[in-house]
């Protein structure tokens, strides 16, 4: 670790503490070139396992790119999608497991983004469950509308 303030490699930790209900470490640490103190945040390395086999970094903008996508013309803020990427992100962390299939990616997309506007939702998934047919659409109408009365059973009158 490098001083931020004078670019000295050599640090030495003073304390450590959990942040964040666990999912970051927070260390105070002393510069032994200029004695000045510091603090550093260390999170837990997020990678994708991509269906090739390769890995990468979890990265939030290229999670939502394709949301942004599914989301053209539609009702949804700049400030809703990079919400919506903090959820997917903290949901992925959440899991517990440093590495995730792509497929854990996209399944954490849907359900947020199913809230958010249904119309993207059923776009963003005609793309990643791969409907193929007319019938996969009414299908996945048919589930959401079935939510909704759920959610919302009529009232007697």
């Amino acid at each position: 670790m490098h001083c931020p303030y004078c670019r000295h490699a050599d640090t030495k930790v003073l304390d450590s503490r959990v942040a964040d209900d666990g999912g970051s470490i927070r260390r105070r640490r002393h510069c032994l070139g200029c004695e000045r103190r510091f603090s550093t945040v260390e999170l837990m390395q997020l990678t994708v396992q991509k269906r090739s086999g390769a890995t990468e970094p979890f990265n939030r903008e290229k999670a939502i790119s394709g949301v942004r996508k599914a989301c053209k013309g539609r009702p949804v803020t700049p400030d809703q999608l990079d919400c919506l990427g903090q959820e997917v992100e903290d949901t992925l962390r959440n899991s517990g497991y440093a590495e995730v299939p792509s497929q854990e990616v996209g399944m954490a997309i849907l359900a947020p983004l199913r809230k958010l506007d249904e119309v993207a939702y059923l776009r963003f998934a005609s793309v990643y469950r791969q409907f193929t047919s007319v019938e996969d659409f009414e299908a996945e109408i048919a589930m959401l509308r079935a939510e909704r009365l759920v959610a919302s059973p009529p009232t007697s009158g």
